[in-house]
């Protein structure tokens, strides 16, 4: 690199020559060589004017001995991890900012970026062994809290947690540059903050939330909320720590390797990020063109409240209600129109229109008087798409295949298989999410697992064979297929002595003696009930 030094005097006064009078239009450009002089002295200003006054080695100390494998380290996290379990399960933002503060999973992850930029591959080893035992240790935690207690429905604060994007890369990494700055700089006040806006340990709880309930696509959108979110931090105090001088001669040699898999990696995850990200701004954008078409489509006069959209259903949903002195008759189809050219889907538009008188005032009266039934409105809408979005994580499928019948309150869809689930999980999944909505009847079917055999005393079906009788039977209905039940003559008596009008659904098969009857799906439908 060029000094100041090194550049002949000749030069200085040419590139510096600036007599009054000169015309700009023939002076000369910026030279190559002004460039690599103003390079060389922000190089000089950093290198003497904020680095030298670091002390690197007790900062790589500190930073250590916060990155390791402790017993205080396991304690927090496991508190951090109850915590934020219960605020998710609770749904109460206010406990899992708790849950935030407490966690200790933000030193494993600045020592990572650490020892990346110091090359130190012992240390690299022992603080990916203290994130790996530490994040393993509050999925299993929060998986057993979750199995052990009665709520174990899908709240909004745990679907929040289930689609990542590309604002919360962006986030992760502003606030790792913080979070760096704050660490090398003998902050660590700023930490905490910091520990607040990357929110490691609510998607880790979610994560173990997923696990307990078999529901693997809550597993997999909280999991890779966690990815992006430790990848993000790691890479960016890597990046801060060998801008502020903390590097060994061999990762100096190195540098532009890691520069070029540290700028793959950030590609590598935003792309798909991007993608969910459009998705998001493609509903907001589409929020505002059906504010202004439903404006448009009554007089200055005309009072609009806030459409509501429902962008899962298939047509996309549109209810508003407005107040105007003059009623229209088409309002509803020309904005359907209008809406389906502009936003390039299939749209259903209801407008309730409300005629008031022709005084300035009256609209906004009548808005007035109808607020309050417009407030429980939608708070049904949101109940409904809740409703929606959780039968659609329960079942493990996309919110499009879920059927919301709001006339007769009814809510079905089809779940998918799930590795290790019995039909009675099927069965329970069912029962939470229906009494996380009274009033309403949730139907799951469940896929064609293997249904539990029956056992037949002496004095017939105990309890314990009753309700597997009971569970087949909602497997037939929940399907519409017949089921058959093979076993002795004496022992299907007795079953069918239990079954009574619900004996349409099955077929009785006769085979060897026993106490033993087995049941199996047939393939004939029965229709659903």
């Amino acid at each position: 690199m060029a000094h100041t030094s090194d550049i002949p005097a000749d030069d200085w006064s040419e590139e510096l020559d600036d007599k009054p009078g000169t015309d700009y239009a023939k002076r000369r450009p910026i030279s190559r060589l002004t460039v690599l002089r103003a390079i060389a002295e922000v190089r000089m200003w950093w290198r003497d004017g904020v680095i030298a006054d670091l002390d690197h080695v007790a900062t790589i100390e500190r930073v250590r001995g916060e990155s390791l494998l402790t017993s205080r380290y396991v304690f927090m996290t496991a508190m951090s991890a109850g915590i934020a379990i219960l605020g998710l399960l609770l749904s109460s933002p206010a406990v899992v900012i708790g849950a935030m503060l407490l966690s200790p999973l933000m030193n494993p992850i600045i020592g990572t970026g650490f020892s990346l930029a110091t090359g130190d591959a012992d240390w690299l080893r022992r603080c990916g062994k203290a994130l790996a035992a530490g994040s393993i240790f509050a999925i299993l935690f929060c998986a057993l809290i979750v199995f052990l207690s009665p709520l174990q429905t899908v709240t909004e604060e745990i679907a929040a947690r289930t689609r990542p994007n590309l604002f919360d890369l962006l986030v992760a990494l502003f606030s790792a540059l913080a979070g760096s700055y704050a660490v090398i700089r003998g902050r660590e006040g700023t930490i905490v903050g910091v520990a607040i806006a990357t929110a490691l340990m609510p998607p880790l709880a979610v994560v173990g939330f997923g696990l307990a309930t078999f529901n693997w696509t809550v597993f997999a959108g909280a999991l890779g909320l966690f990815v992006t979110n430790l990848v993000t931090i790691g890479l960016t105090a890597a990046v801060m720590a060998k801008l502020y001088g903390f590097e060994s001669d061999a990762t100096k040699r190195k540098g532009k390797l890691q520069s070029l898999v540290i700028l793959t990696v950030f590609i590598v995850m935003a792309v798909p990020l991007g993608f969910s990200l459009r998705t998001i701004a493609w509903e907001a954008n589409g929020q505002r063109i059906v504010n202004q078409e439903v404006a448009d489509a009554f007089s200055e006069r005309a009072r609009v409240d806030q459409p509501i959209v429902n962008w899962d259903s298939e047509p996309i949903a549109v209810s508003a209600s407005v107040f105007t002195p003059e009623f229209s008759a088409d309002a509803d189809s020309e904005v359907a129109k209008r809406l389906e050219r502009r936003l390039g889907r299939p749209v259903v538009v209801t407008i309730d229109q409300f005629q008031v008188g022709t005084d300035p005032g009256a609209a906004e009266q009548a808005a007035l008087a109808q607020a309050r039934a417009r407030e429980a409105a939608e708070a049904s809408e949101r109940q409904i798409a809740s409703l929606g979005r959780s039968l659609a994580l329960i079942a493990g499928v996309d919110r499009q295949d879920v059927l919301l019948d709001r006339d007769n309150r009814r809510a079905q869809a089809t779940a998918a298989p799930l590795e290790g689930m019995a039909l009675a999980g099927y069965r329970e999944l069912e029962r939470r999410l229906e009494r996380t909505a009274p009033g309403w009847t949730v139907e799951l079917r469940p896929p064609l697992v293997s249904l539990p055999e029956l056992g037949v005393g002496e004095e017939g079906l105990d309890t314990k064979n009753s309700r597997k009788l009971a569970l087949i039977l909602w497997a037939a209905r929940r399907t519409g297929l017949r089921i058959t039940l093979s076993g002795s003559e004496k022992a299907l008596e007795t079953v069918t002595g239990a079954l009574g009008e619900e004996r349409r659904r099955v077929d009785m098969r006769a085979s060897e003696s026993g106490d033993t009857v087995t049941a199996a799906w047939s393939t004939t439908a029965t229709g659903q009930n």
